[in-house]
């Protein structure tokens, strides 16, 4: 498929498919308080798959104007605060980013107390690692010492969000220093590309594997963090830019032909993988918008366009997506890890498909 020729209503078609095969993976909760049947966001998990889910569509309600869907956001949050939210940890902030967001353009007080008072444990409260780095903690498990890099899409975009709605300069100098942090243990400095993980205990990088979602997360996090703190210092846009570029020369020297990554960037005997492929795309995106990537990268992000919509089924399922990936310890973990539908794919497909969307529209 000519990802770029494709038109604007079959774009949207695919978007409506991908979204709705979203929610049948999630479950769908029937009738949210505050909305009206068979309408509103229809998600009853509060987690971070939801989260990049949400992030698309609030950036795609804001560019259209569309206040319906602005109200159906309010109706999910205040449902889920409603009804209790889960245990906070780096994977339970990511839904946090989209209300950042949100408390701009809605009078809830609600809303933005919550935003402070989770800002305010994540810098106080969540358990730190050597370096004051954010400690990993998921629900599974706490993660002693180590730094991932999901970490910085998770949760970190979120704190430096609330830095900027909020006043709080000092949360978004927190937010800063958490990418400094994460770079200096996460990223290669021959090749780029980030590590999965490190930990202090043992001061290694595990397997040290260039996992293919944890680098996606990081195409993603840098642009993203331009737009959401407008006045980034100078001196630190120059560092991560550079980061970035970096990384991304590496993606595209193992891009494969078709416009796929594996799920190990730099062995092309691991399996070919849809949803890093689907962030590194978005990212390379937002990055040349951002003016931190070159324009002729945009090349690279098309024909990664392309091979994700090949890998959309006619039911809006993206196929060809890794497990969920723990920490491994050696690369053979990440070979064995099987495909299949999941969440997380859906959502990051969705964020690249309403990016380009945007783009055809002139939103962005």
């Amino acid at each position: 498929m000519d990802a770029m020729t494709l038109t604007k209503p079959a774009l949207q078609d695919t978007i409506d498919r991908v979204a709705a095969a979203f929610s049948r993976l999630k479950g769908i909760k029937e009738g949210l308080a505050g909305t009206d049947a068979g309408r509103g966001i229809q998600f009853d998990e509060w987690d971070w798959e939801v989260g990049v889910g949400l992030y698309g569509f609030l950036r795609r309600a804001l560019a259209a104007g569309d206040r319906r869907a602005l109200d159906d956001l309010v109706d999910w949050y205040s449902w889920q605060i409603k009804r209790g939210l889960p245990p906070r940890q780096i994977n339970s902030t990511a839904p946090m980013l989209p209300l950042a967001i949100l408390i701009e353009h809605v009078d809830r007080p609600d809303f933005r107390a919550l935003v402070e008072d989770w800002a305010d444990w994540l810098v106080r409260k969540l358990p730190k690692t050597e370096d004051g780095g954010f400690q990993h903690v998921v629900k599974e498990r706490l993660n002693e010492g180590e730094l991932w890099d999901d970490t910085l899409f998770m949760a970190t975009l979120f704190l430096a969000r609330a830095g900027v709605v909020c006043g709080r300069r000092d949360w978004i100098d927190e937010a800063v220093y958490q990418f400094m942090v994460h770079t200096r243990y996460l990223s290669d400095p021959v090749t780029g590309l980030w590590y999965h993980g490190w930990t202090f205990i043992g001061r290694h990088n595990f397997a040290k594997a260039f996992w293919a979602r944890g680098n996606a997360w990081i195409t993603v996090a840098i642009p993203e963090l331009f737009e959401l703190v407008p006045d980034l210092d100078e001196k630190d846009k120059r560092f991560l830019s550079n980061v970035l570029a970096s990384q991304v020369r590496s993606l595209k020297d193992f891009q494969r032909l078709d416009g796929m990554f594996h799920t190990l960037v730099d062995d092309l005997t691991s399996p070919v993988e849809t949803s890093a492929t689907a962030g590194i795309a978005y990212g390379i995106l937002r990055g040349v918008q951002a003016g931190i990537l070159d324009a002729a990268d945009r090349e690279n992000a098309e024909r990664a366009l392309s091979a994700v919509l090949a890998h959309i089924d006619e039911e809006g399922v993206v196929e060809g997506v890794s497990d969920g990936t723990p920490m491994g310890h050696d690369l053979e973990f990440y070979r064995r890890i099987p495909n299949l539908p999941t969440p997380y794919g859906q959502a990051l497909t969705m964020l690249l498909l309403t990016e380009v969307l945007l783009e055809k529209e002139g939103k962005v």
